[in-house]
């Protein structure tokens, strides 16, 4: 049965049905989007530690590329049914909302 929760699209059916031990397009592209997330990650702190000013605009650049790069990736993998995500049940959202939202309160500058 499938999840009710999930969204996504049907895999395009590229994909062997057994895998082996080679990468396929998938293995390819999860590389690629994982890479990406990595690198922002690391684009960030420099970014943040960037004593020019030049090179911390040049920082965010970089980072701003990758993540164009990492966006259109996962919309490729998304649009394949590649990338599956799970839809958040209303509830836990309303707990979510209601336990963050006093905390703004507590900022120096409301």
């Amino acid at each position: 049965m499938p999840n009710q929760n999930q969204i996504a699209n049907p895999q395009t059916g590229q994909l062997p049905q057994v895998k082996g031990p080679e990468m396929n397009d998938r293995d390819y592209l999860n590389d690629c989007l994982t890479t990406c997330k990595y690198l922002a990650d690391g684009l960030n702190v420099a970014a943040w530690e960037a004593s020019h000013q030049q090179l911390h605009q040049d920082f965010l650049q970089i980072l701003n590329e990758t993540h164009q790069s990492a966006r259109e990736v996962y919309e490729l993998m998304f649009r394949k049914g590649w990338y599956k995500l799970e839809a958040a049940e209303q509830q836990k959202l309303q707990q979510a909302y209601q336990q963050f939202s006093g905390y703004s309160t507590q900022f120096p500058y409301h």
